[in-house]
């Protein structure tokens, strides 16, 4: 049986030396480097986001204990002061919660990379498929249906129809801008 040698030859090439293969290694060389990447700081994002959500509800816990102190003139002044530091407090654990659910958008859009590289490299080290075009629409299929989020859809809709990367881009950020304006500022995640 014939075992496909792995692993570069650029530096030492034969009459067997392919630039696709090649291309190929770079594209699932690419992609391992965002996987390990995604899958070591997942496991630090779940340690934050487990301790910021115990942060929360230790902060509700605390302001109802000091919703439940009487309110006499003693008192009044410390259990006002609580509260503003406990709602500030809870504003940056809001926050920070907020900035988790971005992180999250980021590894979607990250695994849809990583997906679309190693479909790109099943295409190219394939000589039946890279020369036939319904193998590269079946591709552009495939890719477009992992799609989750309808700014990512836009944007690879855009440059199949013959955008630049950087006007899909431009225009993505344009809309988004529009949408932030139109909410008054409200950002939407999900």
């Amino acid at each position: 049986m014939n075992q496909v040698e792995r692993g570069t030859r650029a530096s030492s090439p034969d009459l067997d030396w392919s630039q696709v293969r090649e291309t190929v290694l770079m594209l699932e060389l690419a992609a391992g480097q965002v996987e390990a990447a995604m899958r070591d700081s997942n496991t630090s994002v779940d340690v934050l986001t487990d301790t910021f959500t115990s942060m929360a509800g230790l902060m509700r816990m605390v302001q109802e204990s000091v919703a439940d102190l009487p309110d006499t003139d003693e008192v009044a002044t410390a259990k006002a002061q609580l509260a503003s530091g406990i709602g500030l407090v809870s504003d940056k654990v809001h926050h920070a919660i907020i900035a988790f659910q971005f992180y999250d958008k980021l590894v979607q859009r990250l695994a849809h990379v990583c997906h679309s590289l190693g479909s790109l490299s099943d295409v190219v080290s394939d000589k039946a498929k890279l020369y036939n075009p319904y193998e590269w629409v079946g591709l552009q299929e495939k890719i477009r249906s992992k799609f989750t989020m309808a700014e990512e859809l836009a944007m690879f809709e855009a440059v199949l129809a013959g955008a630049s990367v950087e006007d899909a881009l431009n225009e993505y950020r344009t809309v988004r801008m529009q949408e932030i304006r139109d909410s008054g500022g409200e950002i939407e995640f999900f």
